[in-house]
């Protein structure tokens, strides 16, 4: 009885046999025809055996490719923006109305320049007369980065205690300038971006994998036989696809060939993880915090215990690694303020705020199905599976999962971004999926 030696290598299967030599490659032709090659070598002749790929992968592979933008936004409600003339105050309320963090800003047409010199319009049906054009991008973090502008709020000082008179009357001058004033603000007011309803899911990753966590889709406009990213569109209207809605789709077919293998990978292994994480401690004031997050463009940072044995100024970003992970302050929390429990709020320290947020009637409903709860910590650890990570970012509708070691210290932070990006280079070198 002849002895078989198995020797495996990426996407190839090599069989040596004492009289034989068999090897199998999975490659795929100019036609996307999947072909396997069976290459016999006996008594010095060789055979081609054309194998064709199981049906069930032929068809999983084929749904994942002609999966486009358009699939993503079909059960999406109409897009939620605000005029150009609205205040801040009238802002934060569409935010809380509608639980999103981030609108366009609509304003006549001819009179701005679009952000990042797009021209993005909402035309007539009928007439295709041009009715709006979308200047930018207004998120929570450009109104927090806003009120957060200068030391007037809380008179500068470093102490805590409730604000006096004089900070809620700069609030309210502040919360009352248009949201034209400020877009920009934050770097990501400074780009709108449209993806066309026909981009392909793998085009749409590589958008979002970026950086982008936003783009208008346009529901019937006049570049339907265009792919990519554009930056002159005109529609009748708009729905917004987010890097949520990217993950909530690819994790419909995680059942699929092409995505199974790639989600039972650890973060670590699939390099989600990033390790630089910049942190708070638990004696940084809200005031201060936003500061830090405008500062860093960030939307979100980590609070961790302070240390006794350094010497941290509590208005600074830190180095989180490898500190004691308590909580996280997220731009999105203030989305659940009440402009006047916003006055009182602010100079609190973020940790106070984390927990006083959460008792908001705005957070009732979703307390009460457990989606947020007081004080939860949505992490994971290096070993933790892809699916399982991305699954409590969606179940939790957070934007990052923070990385913590077995002793609950912080050791990184893998972002939606960070989970688009990785899934779309695993599939990309995977040759069944090209």
């Amino acid at each position: 009885m002849e002895s078989l030696c198995f020797l495996y290598l990426p996407f190839y299967r090599i069989e040596l046999n004492l009289t034989a030599v068999s090897i199998f490659l999975s490659i795929e032709s100019n036609f996307n025809t999947s072909l396997c090659f069976l290459y016999l070598l006996s008594a010095g002749n060789f055979q081609v055996v054309k194998k064709e790929k199981p049906k069930m992968q032929q068809q999983t592979n084929q749904r994942l490719r002609d999966t486009k933008v358009k699939d993503l936004t079909a059960e999406k409600r109409r897009l939620v923006e605000v005029p150009y003339t609205a205040s801040l105050t009238h802002a934060m309320n569409v935010f809380v109305a509608n639980k999103v963090v981030a609108v366009p800003v609509a304003a006549p047409p001819g009179h701005w320049i679009g952000a990042g010199g797009s021209m993005i319009m909402e035309s007539d049906k009928h007439t295709g007369a041009v009715r709006k054009h979308y200047i930018g991008m207004l998120t929570m973090l450009d109104i927090l980065a806003h009120i957060a502008g200068d030391d007037q709020i809380n008179g500068g000082g470093g102490g805590g205690g409730g604000g006096s008179g004089d900070d809620g009357s700069d609030i309210d001058k502040k919360m009352s300038v248009p949201v034209s004033s400020i877009i920009g603000h934050c770097l990501e007011g400074l780009s709108l971006w449209t993806l066309n309803p026909n981009t392909s899911i793998l085009d749409c990753m590589e958008v979002f994998s970026k950086g982008i966590h936003r783009a208008l889709v346009p529901t019937d406009g006049q570049k339907e036989n265009i792919s990519g990213v554009e930056l002159v569109e005109s529609a009748s209207s708009y729905q917004m696809v987010t890097q949520m809605d990217l993950l909530k789709s690819l994790m419909n077919h995680s059942s699929d060939h092409e995505l199974d293998g790639i989600l039972s990978h650890s973060v670590k292994e699939l390099g989600a993880v990033n390790e630089n994480v910049f942190a708070i401690t638990d004696r940084t004031r809200v005031i201060d915090a936003i500061k830090c997050m405008k500062a860093a463009l960030l939307n979100a940072v980590p609070i961790v215990k302070v240390s006794h044995s350094l010497e941290e100024d509590p208005k600074q970003l830190i180095n989180g690694k490898s500190r004691q992970l308590v909580g996280t302050f997220s731009a999105t929390d203030l989305r659940g303020c009440h402009f006047a429990s916003l006055q009182t709020w602010l100079p609190l320290t973020a940790l106070e705020f984390t927990e006083t947020v959460r008792k908001s009637p705005l957070f009732a409903e979703a307390a009460a199905s457990n989606t947020i709860q007081s004080r939860e910590l949505i992490t994971c650890h290096v070993d933790s599976p892809l699916s399982e990570v991305i699954n409590k970012a969606l179940t939790k509708h957070v934007h990052r999962v923070w990385v913590v070691n077995k002793l609950g210290l912080l050791a990184g932070v893998v972002s939606l971004t960070d989970m688009t990006r990785v899934l779309r280079v695993s599939l990309l070198s995977d040759p069944q999926v090209m």
